[in-house]
């Protein structure tokens, strides 16, 4: 007779050793560029503020930036994900105008950023 076949189940607690973050900078009067090399300094002095010297050495990276809508993604590791969100949620002000960064998404895999069922618009043709 043949031995029943066994199953086995594999559970990987995250691979990964990154999270990446899309976030968005909302500033009060909402009329300020900023460069890419501005909008990650300004994520370096959130980090100071909140954690001193050692917070403004955290490692993170800024993936992809866009100037008109003030939106990123972020690659941190994960030990640093609490972190850097506290340090983003805490972030009241920049030269005196108030603003506040929102997180959009979190996930382990860039791949999950790319779409968001918030943002899904139905009833669009997909040949249009």
């Amino acid at each position: 007779m043949e031995e029943p076949t066994t199953f086995e189940r594999h559970v990987y607690k995250n691979a990964s050793v990154y999270h990446y973050m899309k976030i968005s900078l909302d500033l009060e009067n909402g009329k300020r560029s900023f460069s890419d090399a501005q909008f990650k300094q300004l994520i370096i002095s959130a980090l100071k503020e909140l954690y001193g010297e050692v917070g403004a050495a955290f490692p993170f990276d800024l993936l992809k930036f866009d100037p008109s809508s003030l939106k990123a993604i972020l690659r941190v590791y994960n030990k640093g994900l609490v972190k850097l969100w506290s340090a983003l949620t805490l972030l009241g002000s920049y030269q005196n105008e108030a603003c506040a960064f929102r997180v959009i998404q979190v996930s382990p895999f860039l791949l999950a950023l790319s779409g968001n069922s918030r943002e899904l618009q139905l009833g669009e043709s997909l040949t249009s």
